[in-house]
């Protein structure tokens, strides 16, 4: 038997023994049942030994697992009691979500409910290139974003791990002539204009990816304008020039617009957790395990066929394509 077991799985067994059910266990530890069942399997492995007997109606513990269960109680409490004793000792951790909505957001929330004793702090800023600076100026700890948009000489700088990939819309007035349509066909917008943040430092990963997918489309990127602070002003603006929106799925809403899903093919857009290279921080592991769960949850990394990425993004999300994707320029 090992002497090093994780006490992660300690703690997986422990909520299965006192739940016995995985669903619940599963969402008392905010984790997707999927990895939970996994991290019994790799207890087991490591015990030698079985430690639920599972049918279609109900789950109880074997022997094994009776005799497991008070021991792993003592470890944990253990555990509790030494990470309380150094908690004041751990810096809160930043973390910059862009906004109160989406992937990054849903990360953040998830992570601050499984790990309460520890400080997450969040930033709203837009943009992972005015992020990715402030990560190396020691301003921020860690942020989301297309990582394949930054400078190379600053991705060397940084660690990264793929959370998901966005799938793109359009976001457009609602007196639109598209507006009616319950998804837009890239084709559609041939002669469109879509403001897509150009002229904002800050974004320019977002600006980049737009300009490859309208290329040879017949797409028009909104001339640049100056970086609009905050989500009311982002209103203002966009309202008062009448234009339409690149964004992802994941977006506010603004009054009097409507957002549809762009489709054949569906653009993604890669969303990573990404860090300052050499960060050792609790919060960024509870982090990195959140983003994993949820993905294997929600389906997250799963790149149906006829979508569209650059294979420079791809190659960072380190996930092969799936058949029938559509390359990327």
């Amino acid at each position: 038997m090992p002497h090093d077991i994780d006490p992660r799985l300690l703690r997986s067994f422990v909520a299965v023994a006192e739940e016995l059910h995985f669903t619940r266990a599963a969402a008392r530890l905010y984790v997707a049942q999927q990895a939970l069942s996994r991290d019994i399997r790799r207890l087991e492995g490591y015990l030698g030994a079985e430690l639920f007997l599972r049918t279609t109606r109900q789950v109880t513990l074997t022997p094994a697992g009776e005799r497991l269960l008070p021991h792993a109680l003592r470890v944990l409490a253990a555990h509790d009691e030494l990470a309380a004793a150094f908690a004041r000792d751990v810096r809160p951790l930043l973390v910059d979500v862009a906004a109160k909505i989406g992937t990054a957001y849903q990360v953040l929330t998830r992570t601050r409910a499984a790990v309460p004793d520890l400080e997450l702090v969040a930033r709203f800023h837009s943009g992972l290139t005015g992020a990715a600076a402030d990560i190396l100026a020691g301003r921020l700890d860690v942020s989301f974003g297309r990582v394949a948009g930054l400078a190379p000489s600053v991705l060397a700088r940084l660690d990264h791990h793929p959370v998901r990939y966005e799938p793109m819309t359009v976001l457009l007035p609602d007196d639109h002539p598209l507006a009616a349509r319950e998804s837009i066909p890239l084709a559609a917008l041939s002669g469109e204009t879509l403001y897509a943040a150009a002229g904002n430092p800050a974004t320019a990963e977002w600006t980049d990816l737009a300009t490859r997918l309208f290329a040879g489309r017949g797409i028009r990127i909104a001339e640049p304008f100056p970086e609009i602070n905050g989500e009311e002003e982002f209103i203002r603006v966009v309202r008062k020039h009448h234009w339409s929106v690149l964004a992802s799925v994941e977006f506010i809403e603004l009054p009097g617009m409507v957002l549809r899903p762009l489709v054949d093919p569906v653009p993604l857009s890669p969303v990573s957790l990404v860090w300052r290279r050499g960060l050792h921080h609790p919060g960024l592991d509870a982090l990195l395990r959140t983003a994993a769960d949820l993905a294997a949850h929600h389906g997250w990394l799963h790149r149906p066929p006829n979508t569209w990425l650059p294979d420079q993004d791809a190659r960072l999300m380190r996930i092969p394509s799936a058949g029938g994707g559509t390359g990327g320029r």
